[in-house]
């Protein structure tokens, strides 16, 4: 992966004729009219919730967003046809700057698109575990002090970014070919998927524990919420299972073949490359879709239905019980108020 390729013969590189089937064509196509249709809903979710207004219009706008800036990027790699940027469909190996093979400048592109996309993607999830943790803290130690949930949240997207940003400086400074970031960003993803599995099945795991306290506290029924934190634990952690392994595997095949010949050229036949395509991005368009449909499904059950309605990325502690006082549940704010937040309203179901 290292500068060596570009002082080898032509011969290390692969043919770089233009070689996109129409399947690949078709299946990027409809790929990409599904991410637009996911950016459509997550639009319109976004100016709903901007006119309902509340304290956590902040947060429920940020989720939104997120989904929003995934599809936009996810539609714009798709729906480019892959020949405008590269002659190859599959990765090839090529140096930044190298007079023999323009085609680096498209290649460079088409993995800066793929990468702000999957930032987006992860983005979402770290925002959840993010008030989550913040939550929990608050519960199971209650005398800790606590930062600002979208403080952390920027921090830890800013740290993936700037990641990013020295991977492709190495890539445009020759330090390594385009194998060597792609590399580099399927061992980030992986190891990003792994600690998601692991914080997501925590997190819900306490949370369940909550829910169910305070619903007994209460009594009122808070089957609904931890039902929808369910949902979030397992289809996130089928996700983020699914994407650590595809890309552990990527990487692994990565290194062998280059260790082996210095390129990557013979790692991926066609169908080989359009399977990984089709699994990572459909479970992709899977994800977004079921957050979408967890995130409508809280605001329909919970609109002006006792405890737990409001605007936010959350579930309240019941289902409407007139016995209990709601004026004593608060929404978590954007952490801009020092008062202690209530659960209603919290948690990211």
């Amino acid at each position: 992966m290292g500068s060596h390729n570009h002082t080898d013969s032509s011969a290390d590189f692969i043919p770089l004729v233009r070689d996109e089937t129409k399947y690949e064509y078709m299946s990027d196509a409809v790929l990409g009219i599904a991410f637009v249709l996911v950016g459509i809903a997550a639009a319109q979710r976004m100016a709903w919730s901007r006119q309902q207004g509340g304290a956590e219009t902040n947060v429920v706008t940020a989720f939104y967003s997120l989904i929003l800036f995934t599809s936009f990027f996810r539609s714009l790699w798709f729906l480019i046809p892959n020949s405008v940027l590269q002659p190859t469909y599959v990765p090839h190996a090529v140096m930044a700057f190298d007079t023999e093979h323009p085609s680096w400048v498209g290649g460079f592109i088409s993995e800066e698109l793929l990468t702000a996309g999957s930032l987006c993607l992860f983005s979402i999830f770290i925002l959840i575990l993010v008030y989550w943790a913040d939550i929990l803290k608050k519960y199971f130690q209650p005398g800790a002090r606590r930062s600002r949930p979208m403080n952390t949240f920027f921090n830890i997207v800013f740290a993936l970014f700037v990641i990013e940003i020295i991977n492709a400086l190495f890539f445009l400074f020759q330090v390594y070919s385009s194998e060597g970031m792609i590399l580099v960003n399927a061992i980030l993803l992986a190891i990003v998927s792994i600690v998601c599995v692991v914080e997501i099945t925590v997190f819900s795991h306490k949370f369940r524990t909550v829910l169910q306290t305070l619903g007994a506290i209460n009594q009122v029924s808070t089957e609904s919420q931890i039902k929808r934190i369910v949902w979030i634990t397992v289809t996130g952690n089928l996700f983020f299972f699914t994407r650590a392994f595809i890309e552990a595997i990527f990487a692994f095949m990565l290194v062998v073949y280059w260790h082996k010949h210095g390129t990557v050229a013979e790692v991926f036949s066609h169908p080989m490359w359009d399977t990984y395509i089709l699994v990572k991005h459909w479970s992709e368009v899977a994800i977004l879709a079921l957050m979408l449909y967890i995130l409508q499904s809280r605001f329909t059950s919970g609109n002006g239905n006792g405890m737990g309605g409001g605007n936010g990325l959350g579930g309240g502690t019941g289902n409407g019980s007139s016995s209990v006082n709601r004026a004593d549940y608060q929404a978590v704010p954007d952490a801009d108020t020092e008062d202690e937040p209530k659960v209603s309203g919290t948690v990211v179901v």
